[in-house]
C-alpha cells in the first residue's frame, strides 16, 4: 500500500504577528517554524496504518527549500521518504492552488491512501484536504477521530453538530485526522540517525494559480484593560450593566 501524507510548515505558535511594508501580508523576518499540530496526527496515523497494514509512507510538502528539517522530522519517526515541492512564496498560494500541486504530486506517486491534517494551524482554513479529494474524485472523509482500515477500505467516526458519524469508506481515500485520532510518536536518536539516509526528493514548484488575493491585513484591536466591578452577589448588577452597556454582549 502506497501511503503519502501531505504536510505543512507554519510558525511557531508563540510567534507575535506583525503586517509587512506593503499592508497584504505577514513580515516573517523572525519567525520559527514547526510541523503543523493535525499534520503530526496524520503523519502517526500513517506510519500506524503502515504498521499494521505493511506498505510505505511518504511525506509530501509545498514549502521553501529548508522545510527539510519538517520532512526530516517525519523521517525519523517513521516514514520512508519525503518530497519537498520548492516554492519561496509557499505562504502566498491560496488553498485551491495548494490542492491542485498535491494532488498532482499524488497521482504521480500512485497513492492508495492520503492522510492530511484536519486543519493547519496558521490559516486554520480546513480547506485543503477536502480540495484534494475532490481533485483527486476519491472518497474523502474529514475531521476524523477513530479509523479502523483495511487493505480495500475502512470505517471512520467523526464528530459533527448532530453526534458521531460512522462512515463506510473504499480505497482511494483522502483522510483528514482530527485530536483524539492517535498520539504522535517521538522520534527516537536510532530513527534521526536512520533519517539522515532517507530520501528526500526536491522539485520546482509550478507558478500559483490563485484564484484569491489578499488585499490588505490588519491586526485585531488591543482590548481594553480588565476591572473589577466588585466582590460577591453585590457586584452582579454592576456587572449586568457593564455587560450590556459597555461590551454589549447581553
Amino acid at each position: 500500500m502506497k501511503i503519502v501524507v501531505c504536510v505543512k510548515r507554519v510558525p511557531t505558535t508563540d510567534v507575535q504577528a506583525k503586517i509587512a511594508a506593503d499592508g497584504a501580508a505577514l513580515d516573517t523576518s523572525g519567525f520559527q517554524y514547526m510541523l503543523s499540530f493535525y499534520d503530526e496526527l496524520a503523519v502517526e496515523q500513517a506510519i500506524l496504518t503502515k504498521e499494521q497494514l505493511g506498505g510505505e509512507v511518504v511525506v509530501v510538502t509545498v514549502g521553501p527549500g529548508d522545510a527539510t528539517k519538517e520532512l526530516r522530522e517525519c523521517l525519523a519517526k517513521g516514514a520512508d521518504s519525503a518530497v519537498l515541492i520548492k516554492d519561496d512564496a509557499w505562504m502566498d498560494r491560496d488553498a485551491r492552488s495548494t490542492a491542485k500541486v498535491l494532488a498532482d504530486k499524488v497521482r504521480e506517486l500512485g497513492a492508495d491512501l492520503v492522510f492530511t491534517g484536519r486543519v493547519a494551524t496558521d490559516r486554520d482554513n480546513a480547506a485543503v484536504g477536502a480540495m484534494l479529494g475532490t481533485l483527486l474524485d476519491w472518497a474523502t472523509v474529514t475531521d476524523v477521530s477513530e479509523l479502523e482500515l483495511t487493505e480495500s477500505g475502512g470505517t471512520a467516526k467523526r464528530e459533527s453538530e448532530s453526534g458521531v458519524e460512522t462512515l463506510t469508506f473504499s480505497l482511494p481515500a483522502v483522510v483528514t485526522c482530527d485530536k483524539g485520532l492517535n498520539e504522535p510518536r517521538y522520534a527516537g536518536l536510532k530513527g534521526i540517525m536512520a533519517a539522515k539516509k532517507k530520501p528526500v526528493e526536491e522539485v520546482d514548484a509550478p507558478a500559483a494559480e490563485n484564484h484569491v488575493q489578499v488585499q490588505s491585513l490588519a491586526l485585531p484591536a488591543e482590548r481594553q484593560e480588565g476591572r473589577i466591578v466588585g466582590e460577591g452577589a453585590a457586584a452582579v448588577p454592576a456587572l449586568i450593566e457593564a455587560l450590556q452597556n459597555e461590551a454589549q454582549v447581553l
